[in-house]
């Protein structure tokens, strides 16, 4: 029977190995921290990615407002490159639980040729991977449940972090990565404005 993994005694093409695992495409892809000379691209994916008419997306303004925020934190900003070329990105940012430090996750964002084929998914995991490492205890976003899931994220409320707009139900995640309580309203960074 075929479980649409590659079986450990047959040779792996990759393209087997994007389809079954939708990890990687045919092209190596590198993730590392986010440069200065980086931020055009970045604006440009972040833009596309978001892009549905002809105003520049919200996601664009925030992305740059972040830059230069003081909850900018070089090691979570991220990029992903194939063949030299910025095709994704994710970037999270210092916020607080209280007086707590914890880290705002948005955006996530890959090019549209990119989709569909675990870019995202690898950006992610390299951010929680980092946070982790600097004993963060929790990782807050908005996004689809289904989508970040993945991820073990689970509605903040069952954390017992409170959304900053409460109609965000449950749709604000939280990835908590310590055994202490942790809880209270979440404040992003002071570029979301919220």
């Amino acid at each position: 029977m075929h479980t649409g993994r590659p079986d450990r005694r047959d040779p792996v093409d990759p393209q087997h190995l994007c389809a079954a695992a939708q990890v990687w495409d045919t092209r190596p892809v590198r993730i590392r921290r986010e440069q200065p000379s980086d931020r055009p691209d970045v604006l440009r994916v972040v833009h596309e990615a978001f892009e549905t008419g002809p105003d520049e997306p919200g996601e664009v303004a925030l992305t740059r407002a972040l830059f230069d925020d003081p909850g900018y934190i070089p090691e979570y900003s991220l990029v992903a490159t194939a063949n030299g070329h910025v095709i994704g990105y994710v970037i999270g940012t210092r916020g607080y639980l209280g007086d707590t430090p914890a880290v705002g996750i948005a955006p996530l964002a890959v090019a549209r040729a990119h989709q569909q084929r675990g870019v995202g998914s690898a950006l992610m995991w390299a951010l929680i991977g980092a946070a982790q490492a600097w004993h963060e205890p929790a990782l807050v976003l908005l996004g689809e449940n289904d989508y970040y899931g993945r991820f073990d994220f689970t509605p903040a409320a069952g954390e017992g972090i409170d959304a900053p707009d409460a109609s965000w139900g449950r749709y604000f995640q939280a990835l908590v990565l310590t055994d202490d309580p942790v809880g209270g309203r979440f404040r992003y960074a002071q570029a979301f404005g919220l």
